[in-house]
């Protein structure tokens, strides 16, 4: 595969010295991967198990903190006991589904566990999903029965009618503030738990490791989400892959989880992790950049979890006397990039990143155990990093139809075998499966997942993050990932932020480069000053041809960019546009003229 923009190798440091530091540690880390490894998908084990087994152990323990809001062991099993048994009460059986809208709240993981005791599945919804998004997510997992939350009632009711046999559903209301009262044809959730049995219910008994208990919405970047499968199984993986082998907190730490829980990361990461440890875990509604360290030094946290995002939105922050005064020594989470990797830890002074990969779809993820700098860890299950053509779009093959392993060093597609024990779980539109799915791959008849990401073989089991594979574009006959460029462009204190992608010209072959721009309204733009920049960090070919500015980008609940229309839209649109033409190091501002000879074909770049 030809060589990417950041296809430098990053060594990994002294592994030997790594490995002889963790001695104590190893016989530990042994014990829990072989525990993550060896659950039975018939066995009994399930997370609902897991709640009560805290609430006879830790009853007194401090389980879950919100606002103002806090909850032992003892009272959290009880109360979702309650959602339990009125959910039984109410008809809901085993594979039931319940649909679940409302925003980041306590309310929302009671839902969910009470799910998980009795066998059902709770359709998790993005609060965010309004109109055409909203009808599509509410009507992927068919369910007569809605749990609403107080703030969300007005964008359900805009939907309501359009569902399928909206009359024979069953609506429940879940108060917030309680500013309202309970709208008509909705059963007020708060008052029927009043007298329900607090009791553990006896279906948790008998759950099976393998079945589903919650739907998670994948971000939608390219379109409408899709559903995807979670099962205990793969819940009670992270609560020792996460909880005892990576993070291995104790009683005394406090994990603060500021990310939505109708997304994988709090649910099967910070939520097992924490329940992993018996501590206490922090949640909030929404995440917020002015209130990050208060929050850290209101609730004493001691580690928390991340997306990239949210490190580069605490970076670009204005420092705070708070930010280095903390006992944060652990963080774990994802897509934390290289180029800031150094300066976030470095700032905010935390010791280990547990950055990983994964996905709410896959059945391969990656965990920096180590604490090396700027990687995604290295992998416990069977993966493949193979040789991509990103021109074609499509695996390379030797001469007998098999796929072909990038070397140490190399680029190419991440692919993880499907077996019994990797499972994948896949989506509840099963015509979504089969584009995840790659046969005979390396022998007849042999089955693995297809990630759609490319990764960077660093040796040793390790990989780094380079792209999605419909983001990085071939131009000039060099592969340009986007990930790094916007990285670069990041750099600049200009810049807000950035999203980078390929768009085609007339008459000129592959993809041309292109970012939109938001730009910092407290500081002057210089897109002269850019072009230095650009052309001082990055290889000739992989500098963008246009520049586009933007007040806003459209992201997704988890904050990652939209770039589908952005590349829809390409050069053709009514913002400033800035183009770097043929043996030209400067850009100049796009006219209709300009835009009219690059239709026509004029330019050669």
């Amino acid at each position: 595969m030809p060589k990417t923009s950041s296809n430098k190798t990053i060594k990994l440091p002294k592994l030997a010295l790594k490995l002889f530091l963790l001695t104590p540690q190893l016989p530990r880390i042994i014990k829990y991967i072989k525990k993550a490894k060896s659950i039975n998908s018939n066995s009994n084990q399930s997370i609902g198990r897991i709640i009560e087994s805290k609430a006879i152990e830790k009853p007194n323990l401090i389980a879950l903190k919100y606002e103002e809001q806090s909850y032992t062991n003892l009272e959290f099993n009880k109360i979702v006991n309650k959602y339990a048994n009125f959910l039984l009460q109410e008809g809901v059986k085993r594979d039931d589904i319940v649909i679940s809208f409302l925003e980041n709240r306590p309310e929302l993981l009671f839902l969910i566990s009470a799910c998980a005791k009795i066998g059902a599945i709770a359709s998790l919804i993005n609060p965010n999903h309004r109109e055409k998004t909203l009808i599509h997510s509410l009507e992927l997992a068919k369910s007569k029965y809605f749990f609403i939350g107080e703030e969300l009632i007005p964008f359900f009711e805009n939907v309501k009618n359009t569902l399928t046999k909206p009359l024979e559903n069953k609506y429940y209301w879940i108060s917030d503030k309680q500013i309202k009262s309970c709208p008509n044809n909705y059963i007020n959730l708060k008052n029927e738990l009043e007298n329900i049995n607090a009791e553990n219910p006896i279906t948790t008994k008998h759950i099976k490791a393998n079945q589903v208990y919650a739907y998670v919405f994948t971000s939608g970047t390219t379109g409408l989400p899709k559903a995807s499968r979670q099962t205990n199984k793969r819940w009670l993986m992270t609560y020792y892959w996460f909880g005892k082998v990576n993070m291995n907190l104790n009683k005394d730490d406090v994990m603060y989880v500021p990310l939505p829980f109708y997304h994988t990361n709090a649910l099967i990461v910070g939520w097992p992790t924490a329940l992993a440890a018996s501590c206490t875990m922090v949640m909030r509604r929404k995440f917020s950049v002015s209130q990050f360290w208060t929050d850290v030094k209101k609730y004493n946290v001691s580690a928390f979890i991340y997306i990239g995002e949210l490190c580069r939105y605490l970076l670009n922050a204005p420092t705070s006397n708070s930010e280095k005064n903390h006992r944060i020594k652990k963080i774990m989470g994802n897509g934390l990039r290289p180029d800031i990797w150094d300066e976030f830890k470095d700032r905010f002074q935390i010791k280990n990143i547990y950055e990983f990969y994964g996905a709410a779809d896959g059945n391969v993820g990656f965990t920096n155990t180590l604490n090396f700098d700027s990687t995604l860890g290295w992998c416990a299950t069977k993966f493949k990093i193979i040789k991509y053509d990103i021109e074609n779009d499509s695996p390379i093959k030797d001469s007998n139809g098999f796929l072909i392993p990038v070397k140490k060093g190399e680029v190419g597609l991440l692919i993880s075998e499907i077996t019994e024990t990797a499972v994948f779980e896949g989506y509840v539109n099963k015509k979504r499966n089969e584009d995840k799915i790659l046969y005979n791959v390396f022998k007849p008849n042999d089955k693995w997942f297809n990630s759609g990401d490319l990764l960077q073989d660093m040796g040793y089991r390790h990989a780094r993050f380079i792209d999605r594979i419909g983001d990085t574009f071939r131009w000039k006959g060099e592969n340009v990932a986007t990930a790094e460029v916007e990285g670069i462009i990041s750099q600049l204190d200009s810049v807000e932020m950035c999203a980078v992608y390929g768009v085609e010209i007339p008459n000129n072959d592959g993809r041309a480069g292109m970012a939109t721009i938001v730009v910092n309204n407290n500081l002057d733009f210089d897109i002269d000053a850019m072009a230095k920049h650009l052309y001082k960090e990055l290889p000739k070919y992989a500098v963008p041809i246009f520049i586009r500015l933007k007040e806003e980008i459209n992201l997704t609940h988890t904050h990652k960019i939209k770039k589908y229309d952005l590349k829809k839209e390409g050069f053709n649109c009514n913002d400033v546009v800035y183009v770097k033409l043929p043996k030209n190091k400067n850009y100049v501002l796009m006219n209709k003229s300009l835009l009219k000879e690059i239709h026509k074909g004029n330019h050669i770049f």
